[in-house]
């Protein structure tokens, strides 16, 4: 027999009662909280995850190391990647852990003291060991889990701004704008030339204007990609219009010794769509 066994059977057969006092003296008002929802369908598998866990648990007492840890394993990658838990906030669910761990400790301890004739001193130290080592790989994997969605989140956010930032939009016909506003860099650049190569395409633009009246500042490498970007649209047959560049991005430009001389470049983005018009109707 295994050396904690009967402390297995002893909180495998409180399990549920330990879920269900864990759920009735739940107290949450943050909506963004699991623990907080009132969808029937939510708390159900709120308590069945919580009711694995407390099985999961148990068998730190009845298995060895390897085997009990990659079953908690497996239930907090599981419970960490589920939308509820993912949409909490993650000190409330490192409270609640904290709080099903307290009433593990409390089911423990009363066990250490029926015990007490077979349970030594060195067995409940190891016993407390356990348990809180136990708790504390599941709550590493969840705050771990937790942090890569947010990454992942906030990559998704990043590219959907970068996105929604360089939008090309068509005025008439076959003609579309490219407002570029705001800071560019050589990562936002890159997003910029793939974006407006796509879009082009997919709203087949013939003629662009790209206006860089709202950018401040460019330097040699998001330079470079501007003038790529220009080269790969005449590959697709679309004629692009630099206009609005700015006295400072205009000097920058001489200071690096970079040439404009073979585009096409108007003072304004109003000079630019009514040069073209002049030209068509005559």
């Amino acid at each position: 027999m295994p050396k904690h066994k009967l402390l297995y059977d002893y909180l495998t057969e409180r399990a549920e009662d330990i879920s269900q006092t864990w759920f009735d003296t739940l107290h949450e008002t943050d909506p963004d909280s699991v623990y907080a929802s009132t969808d029937p369908a939510v708390l159900t598998n709120l308590k069945k995850q919580n009711l694995a866990f407390n099985y999961q648990l148990n068998r730190i007492f009845s298995e060895e190391k390897e085997v009990y840890t990659a079953a908690l394993e497996k239930w907090a990658f599981k419970a960490a990647r589920d939308k509820e838990h993912l949409k909490t906030p993650i000190h409330y669910i490192i409270r609640e852990f904290i709080r099903v761990r307290d009433l593990y400790v409390g089911h423990v301890k009363q066990f250490t003291r029926l015990h007490s004739d077979t349970v030594t001193e060195e067995d409940a130290e190891d016993i407390f060991h356990t348990l809180i080592k136990s708790f504390d790989v599941v709550i590493h994997i969840f705050i771990e889990e937790m942090y890569k969605n947010t990454n992942i989140q906030l990559e998704a956010q990043k590219e959907l701004i970068t996105e929604l930032s360089s939008p090309v939009i068509v005025l008439f016909d076959n003609v579309g704008l490219l407002p570029l506003i705001g800071d560019i860099d050589t990562a936002r650049a890159k997003m910029i030339l793939e974006n407006t190569l796509h879009q082009c395409s997919e709203k087949r633009i013939t003629q662009l204007y790209i206006d860089l009246s709202g950018v401040a500042m460019i330097d040699t490498m998001v330079a470079q990609q501007l003038f790529t970007l220009i080269e790969s649209l005449g590959m697709l047959g679309v004629k692009a219009t630099l206009s609005g560049i700015r006295p400072e991005i205009a000097q920058t430009a001489v200071q690096l010794g970079l040439s404009f001389s073979n585009l096409s470049i108007r003072s304004s983005l109003a000079e630019a769509i009514a040069s073209d018009l002049t030209q068509k109707k005559g």
